[in-house]
């Protein structure tokens, strides 16, 4: 298999770290994982925030050997995922004067523009801008315009969503590479990494919600017309239906994540109610017993808070439009069965569940974040007129923030 370009994606959770790495073939648009490892972990990610970045840094070097000794491979670059509550988005707007004498629009005026929308706005204190999304632009007062580059006018406006996040937290995370030795090619907030890898193009168009729901968050994300419009992170996920389950039945958290995964389930009809029981994975071994029924009442009294959280953002954000598409769900806690039922009860809306596309081999809801990084580093690279190679879509906007114009 000849390769074209090479990269890798590394997802830092709160309950595990994921590596994806792979390649384009060549003269194909087909991507391929040569590299597909995980590593559970329980110290230092709190709510997908890593707070401490040396305890994280350790386990990732850990992985970091192991792929090395499976595979060969020398993780030395990688695009890397954000996350947690800290992550918020503020609207903003930017106008600016055409520069070219011929009035034409430049891709200096769309950076000019962008710039000026993120710099509109008083952040809060120790806050920086990941992304600059541009949701429509605006010339001479006409909107509307998903790409103004070569349009004529003198004056370009652009309505805008910035993507920030606490600086501590970003900070953490780069402290947590370096000490791990792997250089930061990208870093792309986690809800939308995970959106991008499960949404088909047309339901971004007519109107869409993605529910991610990780270990120790749950993220809520909107869009339309092909644009994201919103998102909110809760901190809510998996691992707080697992204590839960913990609390109720006396049991270690390594017992409750076991028993949440295999007996689990919002599917009541039918069941059978009797008592079942488990081995303890704890240090001293012992049978747990419990009925279906506690179980149940359990994941249902956690998952509806979550999705009642969500439901009341999801009607603020979508407010002014119906969502034909309706919710995809995705992340590793929408593999509970039932689950599906459950969320379009809650939601009223067509409910599917999301699986990454893109890369061969990779389905899992839980490689979601990992498939779109990848995807993103194999962005199909074109010549410039000296013979370098660059990515188109990282060099819009070099050096300040990346734009997603189609």
């Amino acid at each position: 298999m000849a390769k074209s370009h090479f990269a890798t994606a590394i997802d830092i959770g709160t309950s595990s770290i994921k590596v994806l790495a792979g390649q384009r073939e060549k003269n194909s648009d087909k991507i391929v994982a040569v590299v597909k490892e995980e590593m559970a972990h329980s110290v230092g990610v709190r709510r997908g925030e890593i707070y401490d970045p040396l305890k994280v840094a350790d386990h990732l070097l850990k992985l970091k050997q192991k792929v090395y000794e499976i595979h060969g491979i020398n993780l030395k670059r990688a695009l890397v995922n954000i996350s947690g509550v800290h992550l918020v988005g503020i609207k903003s707007q930017g106008l600016v004067s055409v520069s070219r004498a011929d009035q034409k629009i430049s891709e200096e005026d769309i950076k000019r523009v962008l710039q000026q929308a993120s710099q509109a706005v008083t952040l809060p204190a120790n806050t920086k801008i990941l992304e600059v999304v541009p949701q429509e632009f605006l010339v001479n007062g006409e909107g509307g315009i998903k790409n103004p580059l070569g349009l004529e006018g003198i004056r370009l406006e652009v309505k805008a969503l910035l993507i920030c996040v606490f600086s501590p937290v970003f900070e953490n995370l780069e402290e947590t590479m370096e000490e791990a030795e792997i250089e930061i090619e990208e870093v792309v907030p986690s809800f939308l990494a995970s959106a991008k890898a499960v949404l088909k193009p047309e339901e971004e168009e007519v109107g869409v919600a993605v529910l991610e729901i990780g270990a120790a968050t749950t993220s809520l994300s909107v869009f339309t017309e092909g644009v994201l419009r919103d998102f909110v992170v809760f901190p809510l996920g998996g691992a707080n239906l697992t204590n839960d389950l913990a609390v109720g039945l006396r049991i270690e958290i390594a017992t409750a994540e076991e028993l949440k995964k295999k007996y689990g389930s919002l599917e009541a009809a039918g069941k059978d109610k009797r008592k079942k029981k488990i081995v303890s994975s704890g240090e001293e071994a012992e049978k747990i017993f419990f009925s279906h029924k506690f179980l149940d009442k359990i994941v249902k009294t956690r998952l509806s808070e979550i999705f009642g959280e969500a439901n009341k953002a999801l009607r603020k954000m979508a407010k002014e439009t119906n969502l034909p598409a309706g919710v995809v769900l995705s992340g590793g806690g929408s593999q509970l069965p039932g689950l599906l039922a459950f969320a379009r009860r809650q939601f009223g809306l067509p409910v599917r569940l999301g699986q990454p596309q893109g890369v061969v081999g990779v389905t899992e809801p839980s490689f979601s974040v990992c498939a779109y990084l990848l995807s993103y580093g194999l962005t199909p690279l074109e010549k410039e007129k000296g013979g370098r190679e660059v990515s188109v879509f990282k060099e819009k906007l070099k050096n300040f923030f990346r734009i997603f114009l189609p």
